[in-house]
C-alpha cells in the first residue's frame, strides 16, 4: 500500500474569528497560527487523494457489486502492466487446485476458503475503486485545481462573520439576544490592520442598546512567561469615525493595528478583549490577531502572461527582502465572473526580484471551457517560517482584479493529463494492490 506523507493544508492563511470565553463555548472555526504549512503545498490533489482513499477503503461496502465495475471512461493505465513487480507465481495456485481436486476440503477448510474469498473480493472492489478515483483526481497538477475543490478559497478576503451569545466566561447566555460580529482578517504584518464590528440584535434582527464598558488590547503569552508589552486601550465607537461606517446604526467598530498601538516589536497573538453590558446583563468576547512586525516582500507592478506547454502561466512579481519558502495563491475567473480555478505557487525564493508562477492547466481549461479573457484576482501570499510562531509573514493583499489575460482559442490548450514521477509512482503502487487482490480471488475462488 502507499505510504502517504502528510497532506499539506490550505495555501491561504487560516482565518480565526473571536471566541466567547468560558467552559462550554463552541470552539472557534479557526485556529490561527496553529496550522502549520508543510514543506510542499499541494492543496487540491492532496485533499482529493485523502478523500479518495478514505472513501474507497472505509465507506464502500465490500460486497457492493456496483463498485466492481470501472467508472465510465476510466481504464487501467498501460503503465501498470509494466510496473516493476515480479509476476505472482502460479505454482502454489496450481498445486492448491490439484490438491483440492484430489482431496475434498473438510467442512472447516471449506468455511475458511469461503471466508478468505469474501475477504479478498472486498479488497478487490476497494482496490479497483481507489485506483479509478486516483486516476480521476490526478488529471490536474497540485498547482492548478478546480475551484470547486476549495469552496473556502473562492472569496478569501470576505470578513469573518459570526453570531454569538451574550455571556460571561462560564455563565449562561442571555436569552433572546445575539452578538453579531465581523473580523476583517486574523493575520497581519507591518502596519496592516484588522477591522472589527459588533452589534447586538434581538431574535428578529433589530438592534438593541449595547454598552462597551472596556476594550483593551494585549499580547497572548504562556502563563509562565511575563508579557513584553503593555496593554493598550483601544477606541471602539458607533460615531461614524475611526473606521465606523455609519453613526448611530448600532454597529460598534474597532480597528486593530498592532504596529501603531504599542506592539511594533512584538511577534505573536494580539488579543482584543471587550467587556459588554445589556440591560444589566454582562458579557465578554475577544478577537485574536496573529501579528508579525516584519516585511517579507513587496509587490511589483505588472503580471507576465505566457502560453507554454499547452497551459496558461501567469507570473506575479515581488521584491523579496527575506529569502525562504513563499506560498502564493490566486483565483481565476472567466469573463463572465464564474470562478474557474485556484492557482498556487509553493517554493524557495532568494532575495531580490522574484516571479511567482500561477499556472492554469491546459486540460482544466479544455474540460471547463471558460469564456475568455480570464481574470486573476484576490492574490494572497506569505513567507513560511517553520518551527516558530508566528509561522508566517504575510504580504499585503492584492484584492480584486490583478490581471486580465488575452483571449486564447480553446485549441491552444493541451488535453493531456498531468504527468509526473509522483503520479506514476502512485499508479504503480495502486496497480500492484489491484493485481494482488485479483490473484487472491482467483486462488480462493471455486
Amino acid at each position: 500500500m502507499i505510504r502517504r506523507g502528510p497532506a499539506p493544508g490550505s495555501p491561504r492563511p487560516g482565518r480565526r474569528a473571536w471566541r466567547a470565553g468560558g467552559p462550554g463555548r463552541r470552539p472557534s472555526r479557526h485556529r490561527a497560527g496553529r496550522r502549520r504549512v508543510r514543506g510542499s503545498l499541494r492543496p487540491g490533489l492532496a485533499a482529493a487523494l485523502a478523500v479518495v482513499v478514505a472513501t474507497a477503503w472505509w465507506l464502500r461496502s465490500p460486497g457492493d457489486p456496483s463498485a466492481a465495475t470501472p467508472a465510465p471512461g476510466v481504464q487501467r493505465p498501460q503503465a501498470l502492466a509494466a510496473a516493476p513487480t515480479a509476476p505472482p507465481s502460479k505454482a502454489p495456485i496450481a498445486a492448491a487446485s490439484a490438491a483440492s481436486s484430489a482431496r475434498p476440503l473438510s467442512a472447516l477448510g471449506e468455511a475458511q476458503r469461503r471466508e478468505q474469498l469474501a475477504l479478498w473480493q472486498g479488497r478487490l472492489v476497494r482496490a479497483r475503486a481507489t485506483l479509478e478515483a486516483y486516476q480521476i483526481a490526478a488529471r490536474y497538477p497540485h498547482e492548478s485545481r478546480p475551484i470547486e475543490e476549495h469552496p473556502d478559497q473562492v472569496r478569501p478576503f470576505a470578513p469573518i462573520a459570526e453570531d454569538r451569545a451574550l455571556r460571561m466566561p462560564g455563565g449562561a447566555p442571555t436569552q433572546g439576544v445575539h452578538l453579531r460580529t465581523t473580523q476583517e482578517r486574523v493575520f497581519a504584518a507591518g502596519l496592516e490592520s484588522s477591522r472589527i464590528t459588533l452589534t447586538l440584535q434581538d431574535d428578529n434582527g433589530r438592534p438593541l442598546p449595547l454598552r462597551v464598558l472596556r476594550a483593551v488590547q494585549k499580547e497572548v503569552t504562556p502563563p509562565e512567561r511575563p508579557p513584553t508589552t503593555r496593554e493598550f486601550a483601544i477606541p471602539i465607537n458607533d460615531s461614524g469615525t475611526q473606521g465606523d461606517a455609519q453613526a448611530g446604526d448600532g454597529v460598534f467598530t474597532a480597528v486593530m493595528q498592532p504596529g501603531t498601538q504599542g506592539f511594533a516589536g512584538f511577534a505573536g497573538t494580539v488579543r482584543l478583549e471587550l467587556h459588554l453590558e445589556y440591560a444589566g446583563q454582562p458579557g465578554f468576547i475577544y478577537f485574536d490577531l496573529v501579528y508579525s512586525p516584519e516585511q517579507a516582500a513587496t509587490w511589483l507592478p505588472g503580471v507576465r502572461e505566457v502560453l507554454a506547454n499547452g497551459s496558461l502561466e501567469l507570473f506575479v512579481k515581488a521584491q523579496v527582502a527575506l529569502p525562504g519558502r513563499y506560498v502564493v495563491s490566486g483565483r481565476i475567473d472567466d469573463a463572465e465572473g464564474k470562478p474557474l480555478a485556484l492557482a498556487t505557487f509553493n517554493g524557495e525564493v532568494p532575495a531580490g526580484v522574484a516571479e511567482f508562477k500561477l499556472p492554469v492547466f491546459g486540460l482544466l481549461i479544455r474540460e471547463k471551457r471558460p469564456t475568455f479573457p480570464l481574470v486573476l484576482r484576490d492574490v494572497e501570499a506569505f513567507l513560511l517560517k517553520p518551527d516558530t510562531f508566528p509561522d508566517r509573514v504575510m504580504l499585503p493583499r492584492l484584492a480584486g482584479t490583478v490581471h486580465t489575460t488575452r483571449s486564447h482559442p480553446l485549441a491552444a490548450f493541451s488535453d493531456a493529463t498531468w504527468s509526473s514521477e509522483e503520479r506514476d509512482r502512485y499508479l504503480a503502487e495502486l496497480g500492484r494492490d489491484l493485481a494482488q487482490a485479483e490473484d487472491k480471488v482467483r486462488e480462493f475462488g471455486p
